[in-house]
This record gives C-alpha cells, sequence and structure tokens, in this order.
C-alpha cells in the first residue's frame, strides 16, 4: 500500500514506541508484505514460517521480534508484538476517503433529529425524528437512522447500513456497508394451529470501539436489551439473535451464527462459521474452533471445537460408519469387563 504519505523511520519509531537499528531518515511511504513489499515500504514478520524472508525482501525496514535481529540484514524496527506495532502503523498510512462534514442536499433529515458538530451525511441518508448524533458522527449515502436512535462521538455508518429505532452506539462504533442492527428477533408462540408474532420490545445497545463488518445482522431483544459490549469486533455476515450478550473485547468471525439469548464471556473469539444454540453461557476467554456447534454452557477458559478434522473421503466415510457403531462397541465393552471383573 503506497499513497502520498510519508515518515522518516525515526519518526515512526517514536510513533509506534519501538526500538530503531538503522538509517533514521530512511523515509517511508507505504507498507507491505516481506514478499511483495518494495523500496520505501515498511513490513513486519510475525508468523516465524516466513523468517526465510528476510533476507530477500525488498522493504527499507522491517518490523522484527529482537530475535529475529541477527536475521535482517536492513534496517529494523525491534517490538515485542510486531504484529500489534504493523496494525498501528496502519493507522498512520490510511487511505479511507475523509467525508466533509455537511449534509448532503438529496438526505432526509428530520427537524427534531439532533446533530453534533462536524457531523457528515451523505447522499440518499435518512434520519428519523429525535435522533441524536454527537460530534463526528459519519453517516454514509443510503443509510436509515431510526427514530430515536442514538449514535456516540466519532461512529461511523458506511453505506447502506441501517439502524432500527432506539438502537444506541457508544464512542468509536463503525459498521460496514449493508449491516442491519435492531431488526425483530425471531420470535413466534404457536398456538396449535398457526404462528402468533412476539413483538420485539427491547433494543440493541452497542459499547465504545466496537466494528461490525459488512452484511451482519444483530437483532433486537424481545424484553431485554441484546448487547454488544466494549471493544468486540464482529466479522462480516454475522448473525446474533435477540437478547444476546456479548463480553468486551470478544471477537466473532465471519458467518458465525448465535441464537437466541446467549451470553458469551470476555475475550472469547468465535471461529468463522461456528455456532451456538440458545440460552447457553460461553466463560470469559473461550475459544471456538471454525465450523463448531456450541451445544450446551462452557463454564471453563479453552479452546473448543465440535465436528470432525478435514480426511480423505474414502476414510471419511469408513469413520462415519463407526460413529454408528460406536454405541454397541461401548456395550461389548462393559460385558467383556463385567465378565472380566466376575473372573
Amino acid at each position: 500500500m503506497t499513497h502520498n504519505k510519508s515518515y522518516t523511520l525515526a519518526a515512526l519509531a517514536e510513533l509506534l514506541d519501538v526500538k530503531l537499528i538503522g538509517d533514521e531518515q530512511c523515509e517511508i511511504t507505504g507498507l507491505a508484505t516481506l514478499k511483495g513489499a518494495g523500496p520505501g515500504q515498511l513490513s513486519f514478520l510475525s508468523n516465524p514460517i516466513y523468517a526465510e524472508q528476510l533476507v530477500s525482501s525488498r522493504a527499507s525496514a522491517i518490523l522484527i521480534e529482537e530475535k529475529f535481529i541477527e536475521s535482517c540484514p536492513g534496517n529494523k524496527l525491534i517490538s515485542a508484538s510486531p504484529y500489534v506495532a504493523f496494525a498501528k502503523a496502519t493507522q498512520f498510512f490510511d487511505n479511507s476517503p475523509k467525508n466533509p462534514a455537511g449534509i448532503h442536499a438529496s438526505a432526509c433529515v428530520d427537524e427534531t433529529a439532533v446533530l453534533g458538530k462536524n457531523v457528515s451525511i451523505g447522499a440518499n441518508a435518512v434520519i428519523e425524528a429525535d435522533a441524536r448524533l454527537a460530534d463526528n458522527v459519519v453517516v454514509g449515502a443510503g443509510c436509515y437512522v431510526g427514530e430515536a436512535a442514538v449514535l456516540g462521538e466519532s461512529c461511523r455508518l458506511h453505506s447502506n447500513v441501517t439502524l432500527y429505532h432506539r438502537i444506541t452506539l457508544g464512542l468509536n462504533v463503525e459498521i460496514h456497508s449493508g449491516s442491519v442492527v435492531g431488526a425483530d428477533g425471531f420470535g413466534f408462540a404457536f398456538d396449535g394451529t398457526k404462528s402468533v408474532k412476539i413483538h420485539q420490545l427491547g433494543s440493541v445497545v452497542i459499547g465504545d470501539d466496537v466494528e461490525i463488518g459488512a452484511g451482519t445482522t444483530i437483532d433486537r431483544g424481545a424484553l431485554e436489551n441484546t448487547e454488544i459490549h466494549n471493544g468486540v469486533k464482529i466479522d462480516n455476515q454475522v448473525q446474533i439473535a435477540h437478547n444476546c450478550k456479548i463480553g468486551a473485547h470478544s471477537i466473532i468471525c465471519g458467518c458465525v451464527a448465535i441464537a437466541g439469548s446467549v451470553t458469551v464471556g470476555r475475550y472469547c473469539i468465535m471461529g468463522g462459521a461456528s455456532g451456538a444454540v440458545g440460552h447457553i453461557s460461553i466463560a470469559d476467554k473461550v475459544q471456538v474452533s471454525a465450523m463448531s456447534l456450541v451445544s450446551q454452557s462452557i463454564t471453563e477458559a479453552g479452546k473448543y471445537s465440535s465436528g470432525t478434522i478435514q480426511m480423505k473421503t474414502a476414510q471419511w466415510k469408513r469413520n462415519a460408519l463407526r460413529f454408528q457403531q460406536l454405541d454397541s462397541i461401548s456395550k461389548r465393552l462393559k460385558e467383556i469387563e463385567n465378565s472380566t471383573d466376575k473372573g
């Protein structure tokens, strides 16, 4: 990634709070991978399997751990966590377009809505009655902000985001295109003939520094609120059902589906395409492997998986047959153990 921003290595080292070994005046104009970097670009090494690329990389400087100093012949920025340092560096080279403050002529803003300073509202956006947008909020083109919704300072809605009525966003929340927050939860009661809708009377409350990926849906609560706590990061195409509570700084990866009234603890990771059945709790610091189903509450921190690992189809079919035989095998084993004990 290259653009018109540039920093000397000395300046970058100070901004990133890392140690510099090399040319302080070397100019960095962009970021790149070890293999793809060229002169003027900064790269990083976080996975040791790429260590052999340190010698051949054309990067002007590389973020590394101290143990790789001898393997890296050029300019070096030394960090205990190169990947975190690289993540921080991306903010200094961010090339996202800046939205000018003001209301586009085609936007529709209700006269009772309250707008803070430097608010930007894009083309064809709709802001309904009694909505409150704090300072520096950005509402992209085609967004819908429902009645009495509250957006905290520096929130950013990318194009075509929908916030239903009475949704609350904390500070610095970013929601990517196509996401829907506050639609009705999937609640129905069967009367013996037909399903009777349970009107969803709660809301969605989102904390500070939350980021929500494209095409994600977060349903409003039936009676109490659905809650997304501070620092949570949610990937694309995730479904979070009504009355869920997602603990602070947890990570929800792409295509995860979480059923209603699930409580996820703090610092958890739900792997891609994993899921959770309704009305269970997951303890703090739990990692759920990709494509796993959490079918009962998890009470202790750790890594959890379900399903079977990848294998050749013929072997998988044989193993699947064995799975069906486990109960009878277990019974026969118990019979052998009993007969052995009697003997």
